[in-house]
């Protein structure tokens, strides 16, 4: 099977649900920034060196396709066969934050993005996700939305945060 169809070249596509779009379209700049969002979590992933830090990136990775799955997928027909994104998936979030930030100073000023290499790309992970959930918060002022979406979106640019910061810390604290 060839990788390339040429179906798109006009600048359209179609979406899990069949129907025809512009590449242009709020659907896919959101499912879009959601794919880029995965892939930059990936490159963070690569900068990391703690095993724990390196599985729950690689698990936000799995989610954010699952998620990306159901933004492409614009009727309950299309979504049908998906699986499941349950809820509790953004109170693990809140979860990990909360696990992290008891073990972090207070933070008491807004901080510049940077320091280590693997707080780095946590950061431009975390500003693409932030980027993502615009994209999607647009889409929803038009479409139904898959529920979940714009809350996990939200927990998870706020968990790259605090997981950039404990990267500067140099210690894993989510043992």
């Amino acid at each position: 099977m060839k990788i390339y169809t040429k179906k798109g070249d006009k600048g359209q596509t179609s979406l899990c649900s069949g129907e025809k779009v512009s590449k242009n379209c709020d659907r896919l700049h959101a499912y879009g920034s959601i794919d880029e969002a995965s892939s930059f979590i990936g490159f963070a992933l690569l900068m990391q060196k703690k095993h724990k830090t390196k599985k729950v990136l690689q698990d936000l990775q799995k989610d954010l396709f699952v998620l990306g799955s159901y933004v492409a997928s614009p009727t309950l027909k299309s979504q049908k066969g998906l699986p499941k994104f349950p809820v509790t998936k953004i109170n693990k979030l809140e979860k990990l934050i909360d696990k992290i930030e008891e073990k972090l100073p207070p933070l008491k000023n807004f901080i510049l993005p940077g320091g280590s290499q693997g707080a780095c790309a946590l950061h431009m992970a975390r500003t693409v996700v932030r980027r993502a959930e615009r994209d999607c918060a647009k889409l929803a002022e038009k479409e139904k939305m898959f529920e979940p979406t714009l809350p996990y979106l939200n927990r998870l640019s706020d968990l790259l945060f605090v997981m950039a910061r404990q990267a500067n810390k140099g210690r894993d604290t989510l043992a």
